[in-house]
């Protein structure tokens, strides 16, 4: 407060005394104690009003320490209970916690991790998942631009998101205290198996396995693939101190149609601490897809073979070029791709009339187009004797078959005679046209579907460049072949469109997500965002049911199953107004993933700590770390000091205290006739 302040205040309160002495004391004969009772009142009227006027300030300076967080984050997963782990995990973190001088330097906050992250309130090592990459996130989230240390006890085993190696921030040094027995024991495990979802019948389909060894003696281990009680493929696997992990590929026989069950077992004569590790399932849909495609052109041209090496890729398929007049007769092939047709080509649409084969049209500089337009009825070509270059662009509500943008805005243009061109009947276009970046109404890429009858259209040429590009941008030619092919198996299908189609899969693990999406399209294919989708599991075993409710989410349907008990479940998803149904069945297996490991990741957790200048410790290091966390002088309290400035009284109470009082010096001089 300052002197002037003050000086004011005085000064208040010699004015209003005098005033009130002047009002009711001054040449007052008889001062009774009811006039100093009023002079009283009318002091503090008066001085209220002064001092809302002249309003006090007092400053008022606050220290505050700032201390640098600390949490301290535990792993709360089964794997900690499967290491046997849980009271190191339970007593240790609490040794730092509780310490004096940690609480003295430090914000110590305590948190713990299993498939979420959250506060720490009580340690179960019940979780299904470690999510060692989700504590990186989160505490990115809450110390931003903040220097801290992080305290991690866990085993290091994580089982789902990316490498937590690389995860921490620059700003963050971690501490991880490995938990769990570090000791090298003997165990073999299935580390992986990638396998296609689909097979062809009577064809052979790789499985590739990844098998793991955790030891130091050299041992000969028994590998096989089983199908029920039949053994479909058995082979020796060495591992050695120096070959601790093996890669097994092998060749199954598809020779069923409908979805093969399998399951991957290895196993030695030496015993194992674990052996929930040793087997895997697996299962591949047998499909029937074989297919002849002919490649028809009077002209050559590198299109040709760029399409015909892509389309066989696939290896259900087989593609024969063929000139107009050399083809006899139709019935030999499901698929015809007339490549640039003219009149020439005029016996191959009069047989195909009766044939009713799907084909796949392409155009461009040699087509004859007003052949075309009497030859088919779905599109309309008003073209000029000019050339012009393409460029595409992907239409992304495009939904006959599930296609990604490959990156088709940047593919080379392809050559076309300059025109317009116009749908007669309902068409669905995957890529249409630009101009030199303008769009233009000509599709490039379209379909049609007629009942059973399918047609696409290719309007340009050179699609070859197409597929040298994408290999000149991924190094492979992958995306565009399974482009190619997926044109090709929306012909060969000829049955119409199903409007629900779900998806799931045959086999998953206990304590995994169990997710089942779907996609329902109206009577005009398109995506309709106003179904109501629902899904009724049925326990194959205990026959009993539930029910739940699909949510919608971009542009598809959604259920999360999650909790159901292993076994085999079959399924129904009905839309309610249409009820239209899909069935189905799936398997969960009691299958943890959290009991695979036998040791914690010590290297990783110790990569972990070097990368963030930050130190692994085990159990029996503890009070090494809590006093490396004490001397560490980068992390020092700091010291905040603040200046406060408040009114000496609210303005609101003096407001009262003056209305207050002038109310009372009214009605004591009213009652006693002073008016």
């Amino acid at each position: 407060m300052t002197t002037s302040t003050i000086l004011l205040l005085i000064l208040s309160v010699i004015i209003a005394a005098g005033l009130s002495f002047y009002q009711y004391l001054y040449k007052v004969k008889n001062q009774s104690k009811l006039y100093w009772f009023l002079a009283f009142l009318r002091f503090i009227s008066l001085f209220s009003i002064f001092l809302l006027l002249i309003n006090p300030i007092i400053s008022r300076k606050i220290i505050e320490i700032k201390k640098t967080p600390l949490p301290i984050v535990v792993d709360n997963s089964k794997s900690i209970s499967e290491l046997k782990a849980t009271k190191e995990a339970s007593e240790l973190y609490l040794k730092i916690a509780e310490n004096k001088a940690i609480t003295e330097k430090y914000d110590v906050q305590l948190f713990s991790f299993a498939e979420e992250f959250q506060s720490l309130e009580k340690l179960d090592f019940n979780g299904n998942q470690s999510h060692i990459d989700g504590v990186a996130k989160n505490v990115k989230q809450l110390y931003r631009n903040t220097n801290y240390p992080i305290v991690l006890f866990t085993d290091g085993n994580q089982t789902m998101g990316n490498d937590y190696v690389f995860s921490f921030q620059e700003n963050t040094s971690v501490f991880p205290l490995v938990l769990g027995d570090t000791t090298t024991v003997l165990d073999l495990n299935i580390n992986q198996i990638n396998v296609n979802k689909y097979a062809f019948l009577k064809n052979k389909f790789p499985v590739e396995v990844f098998l793991q060894y955790n030891g130091n003696e050299t041992i000969t281990s028994n590998f096989s693939i089983q199908s029920g009680n039949l053994t479909v493929h058995k082979q020796m696997v060495t591992f050695s101190k120096d070959k601790k992990a093996q890669s097994v590929i092998v060749l199954l026989n598809a020779s069923n149609v409908g979805i093969a069950k399998y399951k991957a077992v290895i196993s030695s004569n030496i015993k194992e601490k674990n052996t929930v590790n040793n087997a895997k399932n697996f299962a591949v849909e047998i499909i029937d897809q074989r297919s002849e495609i002919a490649l028809i052109s009077a002209i050559n041209h590198p299109d040709l073979g760029a399409l015909k090496r892509s389309i066989e890729t696939n290896q259900q398929r087989k593609v024969s070029i063929i000139k107009p007049n050399e083809i006899k007769s139709l019935q030999d092939f499901n698929v015809l791709i007339l490549y640039q047709p003219t009149a020439a080509f005029k016996s191959i649409f009069d047989q195909n009339k009766v044939a009713q084969i799907n084909t796949f049209v392409i155009t461009g500089t040699a087509t004859d187009f007003n052949f075309l337009n009497q030859i088919q009825d779905d599109l309309n070509f008003k073209m000029s004797t000019s050339k012009e270059d393409y460029l595409a662009t992907f239409e992304s509500n495009f939904n006959l078959f599930a296609q990604s943008n490959i990156g088709f805005e940047n593919f080379p243009p392809l050559e076309h005679s300059f025109g317009v061109i116009t749908a007669k009947n309902n068409v669905n276009t995957l890529l249409s046209a630009r101009v030199r970046n303008v769009p233009v109404q000509n599709p490039i890429l379209t379909f049609t579907e007629n009942g059973s009858k399918r047609e696409a259209y290719l309007l340009g040429e050179n699609i070859w460049k197409w597929r040298l590009e994408n290999h000149l941008n991924k190094k492979s030619f992958e995306d565009f072949d399974l482009f190619t092919d997926k044109i090709i198996q929306f012909l060969v299908s000829n049955a119409s469109k199903k409007n629900l189609n779900v998806t799931y899969e045959s086999f998953y693990n206990s304590g995994e997500s169990i997710e089942i999406t779907a996609e329902y399209f109206n009577k005009n294919y398109e995506f309709d965002e106003k179904a109501q989708l629902t899904i009724q599991v049925t326990n194959s075993k205990t026959k009993a049911i539930k029910k739940y409710d699909l949510l919608k989410s971009t542009n598809s349907y959604r259920v999360n199953l999650d909790g159901i008990e292993a076994g085999n479940y079959s399924f129904k998803v009905t839309e309610k107004q249409s009820n239209t149904s899909f069935t189905g069945s799936f398997e969960v297996l009691d299958f943890e993933i959290e009991k695979q490991f036998v040791n914690p990741d010590k290297n990783r957790l110790e990569q972990l700590a070097t990368n963030t200048n930050g130190k692994a410790y085990y159990p029996n290091q503890i009070e090494n770390l809590i006093q490396s966390l004490i001397a560490n002088e980068k992390y020092i309290p700091t010291q905040k000091e603040s200046i406060n400035k408040l009114p000496l009284i609210d303005w609101i109470w003096l407001l009262i205290l003056a209305i207050t009082a002038l109310s009372f010096e009214w009605f004591i001089r009213k009652y006693n006739g002073l008016l």
